[in-house]
């Protein structure tokens, strides 16, 4: 999608702690902005590209936006005179174009479409979908990606779906703010897939189904099929992502000796054989249950309900409370 003598570009809305920027980076594209709201989440994408090898091109273009995305102006205009990108300017030899950027990505909000809540879609004041739909306009983008969770391809959110692939790629939809019909002519974009993935199919050691959209611009697409990734069809245990990092959580205390030590190795030599043994004997193969996200509005993540903690328990794991680090 872009010429080789520069690399591919993204801007992602609703970073987060940038897990899924890791993911694009890891896929070749270089990160022109991360835009998140929760100040400790931009503290923890800071810190990636600060520290992470290889992410020397975001230190050195790459803007880590710490705003509500309903305020993030990614162009100048006549009413916005002032905005655009700063540390990409550099890179792109000014402003930022409509048109210019690889792809648009983002994981808004999943509360307006999760079974685990009231699953009130447009009407949520959390729905970014509205916001997301805007960048698309402004930016142009050659592709855009979005992911939500599974919920929201409910049959309940088929009228929502249907105007969302309306505006990027034109046709009949219900408008969501009055109800009525209308033919939208689209923004130039084909509905590549609209598909429901599940993380632990790609090496996460975790029970993670995600709803994906991805839409590429016409004439960037041509007659190319878009594909998705093979499955890589073995499981990642927890046992086995988490075994190195317990080992050097509990070595500190191992080393002192005597009855502290005892204990920390007796722990530790408990958690490898339960976690081991849930990697063997567990028809999921040993992947953990969802984490819950949670949001500001409801007091942030945890490690799920009851039914979740149990199965985290199996796994060697109290849900009522994790360790942030082992240093």
């Amino acid at each position: 999608m872009a010429p080789k003598d520069r690399p591919l570009t993204s801007i992602e809305i609703c970073a987060g702690a940038g897990g899924q920027a890791i993911g694009l980076h890891q896929a070749g594209f270089k990160h022109l902005a991360l835009v998140e709201i929760d100040k400790h989440a931009v503290e923890t994408l800071e810190w990636n590209i600060k520290h992470r090898s290889n992410w020397s091109w975001e230190k050195q273009y790459c803007d880590v936006v710490s705003d509500d995305v309903n305020n993030f102006r990614p162009i100048p205009s006549e009413r916005h005179p002032d905005a655009g990108l700063k540390k990409p300017v550099e890179f792109l030899g000014g402003h930022l174009r409509r048109g210019d950027l690889d792809l648009l990505a983002g994981g808004v909000p999943c509360p307006p479409f999760s079974h685990a809540g009231k699953q009130l879609g447009k009407d949520d004041e959390r729905d970014l979908f509205p916001r997301m739909l805007e960048l698309v306009d402004e930016l142009h983008p050659k592709a855009v990606m979005i992911e939500n969770v599974r919920g929201i391809k409910d049959a309940k959110f088929v009228d929502y779906r249907t105007y969302i692939e309306a505006r990027l790629a034109g046709g009949r939809a219900k408008r969501p703010e009055t109800g009525v019909e209308e033919d939208f002519v689209g923004m130039g974009y084909e509905i590549c897939e609209w598909e429901v993935l599940e993380a632990s199919d790609f090496g996460v050691p975790q029970l993670r189904p995600r709803a994906v959209l991805v839409a590429i611009r016409k004439d960037v697409l041509g007659n190319i099929k878009f594909v998705w990734p093979t499955p890589e069809g073995e499981v990642f245990s927890v046992y086995r992502a988490l075994k190195e990092s317990m080992k050097a959580r509990y070595e500190p205390y191992i080393s002192m000796g005597g009855d502290v030590g005892k204990t920390a190795r007796e722990s530790l030599d408990r958690w490898l054989r339960q976690a081991s043994r849930a990697a063997v004997e567990k028809k999921d193969g040993g992947i953990a249950p969802t984490l819950v996200g949670g949001s500001k509005k409801h007091g942030g993540a945890d490690l799920g309900p009851s039914r979740a903690k149990a199965a985290w328990e199996t796994l060697g794991v109290s849900g009522m409370g994790v360790a942030n680090t082992y240093e």
